[in-house]
């Protein structure tokens, strides 16, 4: 597909005024603006950060580039950040962003989007990328006859509340009783970033993939996260003596709290390991001044996951990814690929893997999803 028929899927009143709006490339993790305008920026979250773009080039090998209609000399306004991702299963594309629950455009009106259009399309066009994906929260029509759409369930938590509203909130069966067990059970609790945490997490990570029958993330990747995020970022784990029974990555980004990562040992759940650590997420959260905790997506056919996080008093919203792809062609080679075929082949593999073969799978495998 030509760049002048991308160009020409846009909203045609709007064309010259487009044609004419100067757009620029910069590369987030050198150009000293990036951090101040996520710092500052109302839709900026975790995965606008610096420390989110490092961790996936360190650990995949992605390459951070920003759009903007900023120029390079000027106070950086707006920006809409993609990686690119090159990979021989999968193919060259652009997403916004890898491994990220949303990624919202970071706007300073509404027509950064019909600016950066076509400049983004004659990248991929240059490229010879395969697709454009993308992750807003807010709405976004593809504009292209040729891309695909699939939703989710965002969930978050307001954190305004009393503490003792928020536990109100809680169902009484499901989350308070099970918090009130962990007490009982005398489970220890532990926070931090030590190299203890981080391999108790990868541990129950293993777990809790091979249970689901999906490929964990590499362990460098954690790692990585760690290193980037600094103390913003916590591991929190729950232990019954001296058994390590779940946990959670928790990372803050200005005034909201994200729950990125979850594992459990499924032999435990009855004593509330997972409570506990998302009930101790919550209250240092209040303490600290945060006003939202972002529970991330589910699956809309999820339905225990759902309503799990419905159960914390999260309220949630539909959200919807778009795929523009270069041509029918790509779309068709990119559908057999992550096609039901694929996902029996993994589910066949994380069954009959070993620990350390799984591990290994996913540090190879994983760079090609994005």
């Amino acid at each position: 597909m030509s760049r002048m028929m991308l160009q020409s899927q846009i909203e045609r009143p709007s064309v010259r005024r487009v044609l004419l709006t100067p757009v620029y490339c910069l590369d987030p993790l050198s150009d000293p603006r990036w951090d101040g305008l996520v710092a500052v920026h109302p839709d900026a979250s975790i995965f606008h950060t610096s420390a989110w773009l490092r961790a996936l080039r360190d650990t995949y090998g992605y390459s951070p580039v920003v759009f903007t209609t900023s120029a390079p000399t000027d106070e950086l306004k707006n920006a809409w950040p993609f990686c690119k991702v090159k990979t021989y299963l999968t193919g060259p594309r652009l997403v916004s962003l890898p491994f990220s629950d949303h990624c919202e455009i970071l706007r300073d009106s509404e027509g950064d989007l019909e600016g950066m259009w076509p400049k983004i399309a004659g990248e991929m066009e240059r490229q010879g990328f395969r697709y454009i994906e993308l992750r807003p929260i807010s709405y976004w029509r593809a504009p292209s006859p040729e891309s695909s759409r699939s939703s989710y369930w965002l969930h978050s938590l307001d954190l305004t509340p009393t503490v003792e509203c928020l536990l109100r909130n809680c169902h009484k069966d499901s989350i308070q009783r099970k918090i009130r067990r962990a007490d009982r059970e005398l489970l220890s609790y532990q926070e931090g970033r030590s190299d203890f945490l981080l391999e108790t997490f990868y541990k129950l990570q293993l777990i809790t993939r091979r249970r689901h029958q999906i490929l964990p993330q590499p362990r460098n990747w954690f790692k990585n996260l760690v290193e980037a995020f600094g103390p913003a970022l916590k591991i929190r784990a729950a232990f019954k003596d001296r058994t390590p029974i779940a946990a959670v990555m928790t990372v803050k980004h200005q005034t909201t709290l994200v729950y990125k990562y979850g594992c459990s040992d499924q032999r435990f759940h009855n004593l509330g390991g997972m409570h506990l650590v998302l009930w101790r997420s919550i209250l240092e959260g209040k303490s600290q001044g945060m006003t939202k905790f972002d529970l991330g997506r589910s699956d809309l056919d999820h339905d225990g996951l759902v309503t799990f996080k419905d159960r914390w008093g999260a309220s949630r919203r539909e959200i919807t990814y778009s795929k523009v792809f270069c041509s029918p062609q790509a779309k068709l080679e990119t559908s057999l690929f992550s096609g039901a075929w694929m996902r029996r082949a993994v589910k066949r593999a994380v069954a009959s893997f070993s620990d350390e073969a799984l591990s290994v799978a996913g540090r190879v495998v994983y760079r090609h999803l994005a």
